[in-house]
């Protein structure tokens, strides 16, 4: 990921981005300084809060990384993995129903969401629902769709 430009956020887009996270996922980033990175090579914009890259865009969306995510850990919009889903998710794999332990209730098809494991809640990916949250737990089917995901080039991007 190549770096085309970088530049600090005014007051207002902080303000938006702070209060559209807090309201979609309960977090509260409260950074000291925001600055939008920009890429030649790749069609995403990341926003690092005090010098990490704890935002990024998903198809135009602004949304927490799986960095953010560790750091900032949502209480809504989250998908939760048993242990045996977590390498195939960590390797990029979409999200099936029989992997699913829970998922909260707020989730509509549509919807970025925070896949996490259940035995410490990290996060492992974010990716897009494709079901509503009170019907991902299952015996069959891909429910969420993987965007990003542990050990890809956005989660080993550093300034």
């Amino acid at each position: 990921m190549d770096v085309k430009s970088r530049h600090h956020l005014r007051s207002d887009e902080i303000s938006e981005l702070e209060g559209d996270l807090a309201e979609k996922l309960g977090v509260d980033l409260d950074g000291d300084s925001y600055e939008r990175v920009e890429f030649d090579d790749v069609d995403r914009e990341v926003v690092l809060v005090d010098g990490d890259p704890l935002v990024a865009s998903f198809d135009g969306e602004l949304f927490l990384t799986v960095v953010g995510a560790n750091e900032h850990p949502p209480e809504n919009h989250v998908v939760t993995v048993d242990s045996g889903a977590i390498s195939f998710v960590s390797d990029g794999a979409n999200i099936m129903r029989p992997g699913i332990t829970e998922a909260t209730d707020d989730i509509e098809p549509g919807d970025l969401v925070v896949v996490v494991e259940e035995n410490h809640g990290k996060a492992l990916a974010v990716g897009r629902a494709e079901a509503p949250g009170d019907d991902m737990v299952g015996d069959s089917g891909k429910v969420v769709e993987n965007l990003h995901h542990v050990g890809d080039d956005l989660y080993e991007f550093h300034v």
